[in-house]
């Protein structure tokens, strides 16, 4: 398999996305160009040639592409991105979502199935990883919860998103990973409770309706304001821009929050959790 196209199926090493996207930034300097012209030329915007350059989003081949060809740099970029070293711990269907939850000012997850990835424990993570099938090698799980725990810098931003959790019942009920990570988990999610910007509901057991019974999903508001809908099977994921589709799941969502305890009287459901743990 060539490197182009090991490229294309496997994430980024995150450093050598900031090395590619320091190269772009040095060469549209060189050729005169602000971040704003350069996203206006190619119809991305300003924030997504800032967020590539930042290394917090990849250049993708045809953008390096066109760039290459814009900024006469000889075929530079689609060089530094062919061979940039891989590190195949995210699949390609889940990349776009989460270079949109690093830049979201607004996010909102409804999970049934676990906590949700923002407010996992190293140990909640590591036992979320060891339960797949097929199973993942040690050191590769270990990677796997270091990325998730990077992943959760999203919340303590100096600016952070404003989050909405709901959670079911169910979810807090299961002992994944045993009773040590079961507590800790529940600590973690009642400290979350208290925290400013967070807002985290549980639905409880034994409701007569229930929206959320086609599966988990997340709600994203991009800085430019678009509203973004995301959901993941066994085999793929679904990121939706679609103004009818997201607009279905926003309202699934807020007849969730409507069907879930208020803050409150989460924080003391988690009491009682602990206290019985």
């Amino acid at each position: 398999m060539s490197t182009t196209t090991r490229s294309r199926r496997s994430r980024r090493n995150a450093s050598a996305m900031r090395m590619v996207g320091a190269l772009l930034a040095l060469f549209r300097e060189a050729a005169g160009h602000t971040q704003k012209s350069l996203g206006e030329i190619f119809v991305v915007g300003e924030q997504q040639i800032a967020s590539i350059e930042q290394g917090r989003r990849p250049l993708k081949m045809d953008l390096a592409e066109q760039l290459d060809q814009l900024l006469d740099t000889k075929g530079a970029l689609v060089a530094a991105l062919s061979e940039m070293p891989e590190v195949d711990l995210v699949p390609l269907w889940a990349e776009e979502y989460l270079d949109r939850e690093r830049e979201a000012i607004a996010i909102s997850v409804y999970d049934s199935l676990a906590v949700p990835g923002q407010l996992q424990t190293e140990g909640y993570a590591r036992a979320v990883f060891r339960s797949r099938v097929p199973v993942y090698d040690e050191d590769h799980i270990e990677q796997l919860v270091a990325a998730r725990m990077e992943r959760q810098q999203i919340l303590h931003r100096k600016v952070p998103p404003t989050t909405s959790f709901v959670i079911w019942e169910a979810v807090l009920r299961d002992r994944l990973g045993g009773r040590e990570v079961y507590v800790e988990q529940l600590q973690k999610l009642r400290e979350q409770v208290d925290m400013p910007g967070i807002i985290l509901q549980v639905l409880p057991l034994g409701r007569t309706s229930h929206a959320g019974l086609d599966g988990p999903f997340v709600l994203l508001e991009t800085p430019e304001h678009q509203r973004l809908a995301y959901m993941e099977t066994q085999r793929g994921s679904q990121l939706i821009a679609d103004p009818d589709g997201v607009g279905i799941l926003t309202q699934k969502y807020a007849m969730l929050r409507t069907q879930a305890l208020n803050t409150e009287d989460t924080r003391d459901l988690l009491d009682r959790l602990l206290g019985e743990a």
